[in-house]
């Protein structure tokens, strides 16, 4: 599913629906308080260090206070988004449990954001890292994790498959 300000607009200006309750977007959509209205969004995922959020809804319009998680990382492969990947999926499996949508953003909305929902349906969709990955490019084609986020995606299905907690992936510390 897409959803689009007009049948006319651009995917720069869309929400691409992975599942009925995960959406993934660019930053330019994601702060679009109509999209994120006609797609009932309740949790905001900003998986950037300088992407903004959306503006608040004036009292009276829109569907209220959404609640936004900044994830501080660049898109950069040296970038350790490992430790984040756990507490973001189970932050988008709560609020899927509450009946909420999540979206999950990043500047271009093809590499961080990726590994982002790609963890989740990994993690809470029990798909392999190949399944989850063409879960995501197939609504979002432009999908390209860095290599290094794609290292720790590969790190993260193996603490997966182990029936490990994962924890600190990436991590440089040792």
């Amino acid at each position: 599913m897409l959803l689009a300000v007009s049948p006319t607009a651009a995917c720069s200006s869309c929400l691409n629906a992975v599942t009925e309750w995960l959406f993934i977007s660019n930053a330019r959509s994601a702060c679009c308080p109509d999209l994120l209205d006609a797609a009932g969004i309740t949790l905001l995922i900003n998986v950037s260090r300088l992407q903004p959020f959306p503006p608040e809804p004036a009292p009276g319009q829109g569907q209220g206070q959404r609640v936004c998680i900044r994830v501080p990382v660049f898109d950069e492969p040296s970038e350790s988004l490992g430790p984040h990947l756990t507490p973001c999926a189970d932050a988008i499996e709560e609020e899927r449990v509450r009946g909420g949508r999540t979206l999950v953003y990043c500047k271009h909305g093809r590499s961080r954001s990726v590994a982002v929902v790609t963890a989740y349906l990994m993690r809470h969709g029990e798909l392999s890292l190949r399944s989850a990955f063409q879960k995501v490019k197939s609504v979002r084609p432009s999908a390209s994790p860095n290599e290094g986020f794609w290292r720790q995606l590969l790190q993260y299905e193996a603490q997966l498959m182990c029936g490990t907690e994962p924890v600190a992936v990436g991590s440089t510390s040792g």
